[in-house]
């Protein structure tokens, strides 16, 4: 049940906990095509047994012969020792209880959970309904954003990788919020995401006659990633997400007031367009576009899409971001704070390029 595969050129070890989950099967195409990293260690929890070629046969090519092992502890420690990168793709509870055990026996632990997102436990119990018990590793985890945390990923023994809707978010209004040019607080966040961000596990306002020709909303008032964003934004929001009908990609549309003494002196489109490309001029994966970006330019990709404009009739500014929920809301960010941790080339493995049409 566990495959050890060659070919990376350093011998870099990766195992990926949770792997029959889709950011796990993202975790697996975005390895195969890795310079560095081979798999050592594959679990699929309730598909224990089964061969990844079978559940996802795009993965056939690459993985002809990987069976999923158990997802238990005692498979797992069986195995991690030695390894450089262990990824969870795993409930947030189920991290929680695994993390402790991994960190210091492998190079680097990438929780794909909210386990450690969050700087304050405060907020666990409220938003996702258990007590965080780990003071010191919440305290350790490196948030693994490396557009605004690239400096603290060097050498972290524990990242925490971003949900999708707050990397959307973040990129697309923390810069502003830094150069002072929107308030702090009266954000909008209203985004939309594929129904591949509900996961895997079969529920019923996720299966086909639910969502085709559908558009609804969902985690009014209160969705988990609210205090995530907020902390990384820097500023109060009001976040609405919305199921789409389709299959991967999210669209975060971000509405905010310019900020009172304001460091520009006139806000209009061009300035918060400057801005943008200013905070993200040497970032391989942010493109600032003056179109409108759009999901299906990033489909694939670890690509962010940015726009942004001012509305002087309402004195409105709006920033939109684009990008694939799976991948840089995902797995592709995983891979990219591992690749900064382990002090290899950030781009190894990821594409800036998106699948068109």
């Amino acid at each position: 049940m566990i495959i050890r595969m060659s070919g990376s050129r350093d011998g870099k070890k990766v195992a990926i906990i949770g792997a029959s989950g889709y950011t796990g099967a993202e975790l697996l195409r975005l390895v195969a095509g890795h310079p560095h990293f081979s798999v050592a260690l594959a679990t699929g929890d309730s598909h224990a047994g089964i061969r990844a070629a079978d559940l996802y046969p795009n993965l056939a090519g690459s993985y002809p012969d990987l069976v999923f092992a158990p997802t238990d502890p005692a498979t797992v420690a069986d195995h991690v020792d030695g390894l450089d990168v262990v990824f969870l793709g795993l409930p947030h509870e189920a991290s929680l209880a695994l993390a402790p055990s991994l960190v210091g026996r492998v190079g680097c632990v990438v929780d794909l959970s909210a386990a450690y997102r969050l700087r304050s436990s405060g907020a666990y119990p409220r938003y996702y309904g258990f007590e965080h018990d780990q003071p010191g590793l919440l305290a350790e985890a490196v948030y693994g954003l490396p557009e605004r945390h690239r400096t603290e990923l060097p050498g972290a023994r524990l990242v925490a990788t971003p949900g999708c809707y707050v990397t959307a978010a973040t990129l697309a209004l923390a810069p502003l919020v830094d150069a002072g040019v929107i308030a702090n607080e009266g954000v909008i966040v209203d985004a939309a995401s594929g129904v591949s961000g509900a996961g895997r596990a079969p529920k019923t306002n996720t299966m086909f006659c639910a969502v085709d020709e559908d558009f609804t909303a969902y985690g009014l008032l209160d969705h988990r990633h609210t205090p995530e964003m907020e902390e990384q934004i820097g500023a109060r929001l009001l976040f609405t997400p919305h199921l789409a009908p389709m299959n991967r990609g999210i669209l975060a549309t971000c509405y905010a007031r310019p900020a009172v003494g304001s460091s520009v002196d006139s806000i209009d489109g061009s300035i918060l367009l400057e801005v943008l490309r200013d905070a993200y001029s040497d970032e391989p994966f942010v493109v600032v576009r003056d179109d409108v970006p759009s999901t299906k330019a990033t489909l694939g990709s670890n690509a962010v899409h940015l726009t942004a404009r001012y509305d002087d009739r309402t004195g409105t500014v709006v920033a939109i971001a684009a990008l694939d929920n799976l991948c840089k809301g995902a797995s592709g960010g995983a891979v990219q704070a591992a690749n900064v941790a382990l002090g290899i080339e950030e781009t190894a493995g990821l594409s800036a390029v998106g699948v068109y049409p």
